[in-house]
């Protein structure tokens, strides 16, 4: 009697792996409490966060640019002009201030000493000295222009860590706008690729040749670049129930990771500048309704823009030793009556 052998398959183990390393939570966060001011050539502050940084975070977002641009817009719309500070001169303030947290306007005097109109100083390139007094105008570190004493009226955003430089207020929303931004940008290489894969087209019909399935594999490839999005036709005569399927490969779950992306990274931009979305031209979903577009201007007017008003004069004003700077009621024209209505 002959012994067979007999071969017994062992199962195959299974492997069980991570991906990257372990990345603490909150090293990001507290980079916040780090921001301080430093010297520059031993005599002038530096800005505790980048203001190049800062400027073009501007253009990176769009709900966080046009917030901007609309508040900056609608405090110069607001403002009285005066022969000493003009109109030109109070936007150019007002959008720095809210960039940057910080804005200055000098003072000119003319040979008698007296005061001359006050001019408009870029906030991005002046810097304040290190005894706090003094200003100068530096675009390069190595090129500075000290102003005059006592000719800088400094308007800040008052910041918790350090009171030398403003600090805007939206940077907690900074990593929304960079997360929108590269959404954005993800979505323009997708398309512009061209090549992703976007769906398995599965052959399993006895049918086809080897012709059928050369001419399938053309008629695909020649979807591809101009004229793509066309409709392919499939013809396989007493062909098998589900011999050919189309496998999408997550496309509708990247259209929609996309989506929400951008409407949750927008709101907490518009959350940082609370701007209500119907002010600046954003789209209700299907379903949503924003209210009454009335009600949230004159409470956006009130809660945001009349404390900016009064900031900016206050500041200014002091400074100035005089009433210069006085802002009227933001109304709007046809629906506001002159005198001050209860929001309803």
């Amino acid at each position: 009697m002959t012994d067979v052998a007999t071969t017994v398959e062992q199962p195959q183990a299974i492997e069980a792996f991570t991906f990257g390393e372990p990345e603490a939570v909150l090293d990001r966060r507290e980079i916040f409490d780090l921001f301080e001011c430093n010297l520059i050539d031993g005599r002038w502050y530096e800005m505790p966060v980048s203001v190049d940084g800062l400027a073009r975070m501007l253009r990176a977002g769009v709900h966080h640019a046009s917030a901007i641009d609309f508040k900056a817009k609608v405090l110069a719309s607001t403002f009285k002009p005066h022969a000493m500070l003009d109109g030109v001169t109070m936007l150019k303030v007002a959008k720095e201030y809210l960039v940057f947290g910080n804005a200055y306007l000098e003072q000119p005097r003319n040979r008698l000493g007296e005061g001359m109109k006050f001019k408009h100083s870029l906030a991005k390139y002046t810097r304040r000295h290190k005894d706090l007094q003094r200003f100068g105008f530096m675009p390069r570190w190595n090129e500075v222009h000290e102003f005059r004493a006592g000719s800088i009226c400094h308007i800040m955003e008052p910041d918790v860590d350090q009171e030398i430089y403003g600090v805007p207020q939206y940077l907690a929303s900074l990593q929304s706008s960079l997360l929108n931004e590269s959404a954005t940008l993800f979505r323009r290489r997708y398309y512009t690729n061209g090549s992703h894969a976007g769906f398995i087209l599965y052959l399993t019909d006895p049918q086809p040749n080897q012709g059928d399935v050369d001419g399938i594999r053309a008629a695909l490839k020649s979807s591809k670049g101009i004229g793509n999005f066309r409709n392919l036709f499939f013809h396989s005569p007493n062909g098998q129930k589900d011999g050919i399927k189309l496998i999408p490969i997550g496309e509708a779950t990247a259209k929609d990771e996309f989506l929400n992306i951008k409407n949750v990274s927008r709101d907490d931009q518009l959350a940082a500048h609370r701007v209500p979305p119907e002010l600046i031209g954003v789209v209700p979903t299907s379903g949503v309704a924003f209210g009454n577009v009335v009600n949230a201007a004159r409470v956006f007017a009130r809660n945001e823009i009349q404390p900016l008003q009064t900031h900016l004069a206050s500041t200014i004003n002091a400074f100035a030793g005089e009433e210069i700077c006085r802002f009227e009621t933001y109304r709007l024209p046809g629906v506001d009556e002159p005198q001050s209505q209860p929001l309803k």
